[in-house]
């Protein structure tokens, strides 16, 4: 079993579309594996979009309100709170098959639901880490879903499995159950300042330290960076940085962002020169492996709200909510081959 987390401190970068993408796009290409997505942001735009039906209409609603118990991530939460410091007995009853609302999902691909009650029980869980009795209750807690990473492997009875995690923005407690429970990061960006900003923080949140601001790295080494190294908390390493949401000009970056990139890439490889037991084994520095995936607006916002995979989408033209959409098959084509050479690397 493997597990990524896709995160970035900053929205609006295309996470939770990325993470749809790269799951169904592995699940389609490994039809003997298991894939499970695991949304861990209270948004829930990846359940959303994986559960979307041919008339935009979503099943989150009753997998929350209408079942006997909540079949997602909130509904798993709720039961480890009850019984902070045990395992769930069985986690079917929060695993919901994608496939049975929406036809274009690979069958192979399992979802544990976003829930919007994470933030409602977010103070509940930080409390429950912060109990002085069992001793090691902070570590016990923020392995609850590296625990049902275990549970979901278990259930697959020696298939592959690969667990892809969407996280919120922020460095709430249930984004740290999320960096938790994943063995690697996958960081898209945007190439603009506010993305520098955000790579920087996932360097300080993590993993304790700023290659610019030492004052940073004080503060940063008294939270969760300091207690996942005291109570022998595994961190996750750096695998992939992905040049997302890209303006193209003749096939390429335009100047703008090409020359934010930069600036992006030598703090990345910066970082990596003085903390490389941070990244995944590489023969290059991280630079050289960015992978940029260039935009392709029309594409993207279709198969987002239709949930319809890269990999079954076809050129020509598309009736989308009473206007005429028109998908070119030279961009989807680049987009595709794009999305193939990122998921050759998972």
């Amino acid at each position: 079993m493997v597990s990524y987390s896709f995160w970035n401190n900053k929205g609006g970068i295309g996470k939770s579309f990325l993470c749809f993408i790269a799951s169904c796009e592995y699940a389609h290409i490994h039809p003997d594996s298991d894939v499970y997505v695991i949304d861990l942001c209270p948004q829930a735009n990846l359940s959303e979009t994986l559960l979307s039906t041919s008339d935009y209409d979503s099943a989150l609603g009753s997998l929350l309100v209408k079942s006997k118990v909540r079949k997602s991530i909130g509904g798993y939460l709720e039961a480890r709170l009850n019984s902070p410091f045990t395992m769930v007995e069985s986690v079917e009853e929060f695993i919901v098959s994608p496939n049975e609302y929406n036809s274009h999902i690979p069958e192979n691909l399992y979802l544990v639901s976003g829930d919007n009650i994470l933030e409602i029980i977010s103070e509940a869980i930080r409390q429950t880490s912060q109990l002085s009795i069992p001793v090691k209750s902070w570590s016990m807690v923020l392995n609850w879903v590296r625990d049902l990473t275990v549970a979901l492997q278990n259930r697959s009875s020696g298939r592959e499995v690969v667990v892809m995690i969407d996280c919120n923005p922020s460095f709430a407690i249930y984004t740290q159950l999320a960096i938790t429970a994943s063995d690697y990061m996958i960081i898209p960006f945007t190439p603009d300042e506010s993305s520098h900003r955000a790579i920087k923080n996932v360097m300080a949140l993590v993993f304790g330290v700023d290659v610019d601001d030492p004052k940073i790295n004080t503060y940063a080494r008294i939270n969760y960076n300091s207690r996942a190294l005291s109570e022998g908390i595994n961190l996750p390493k750096l695998h992939s940085f992905i040049s997302n949401r890209v303006t193209v000009y003749e096939n390429k970056e335009s100047k703008a962002f090409k020359a934010i990139s930069r600036v992006i890439k030598k703090t990345v490889d910066n970082f990596y020169t003085e903390y490389r037991t941070h990244f995944s084994p590489r023969k290059n520095m991280p630079s050289k492996d960015f992978l940029f995936i260039p935009d392709y607006h029309s594409a993207c916002v279709y198969s987002a709200s239709v949930g319809i995979p890269i990999h079954a989408m076809k050129a020509g033209p598309k009736s989308f909510r009473g206007e005429r959409v028109q998908i070119n098959s030279g961009p989807l084509s680049k987009y595709k081959k794009a999305l193939e050479k990122f998921v050759s690397r998972l």
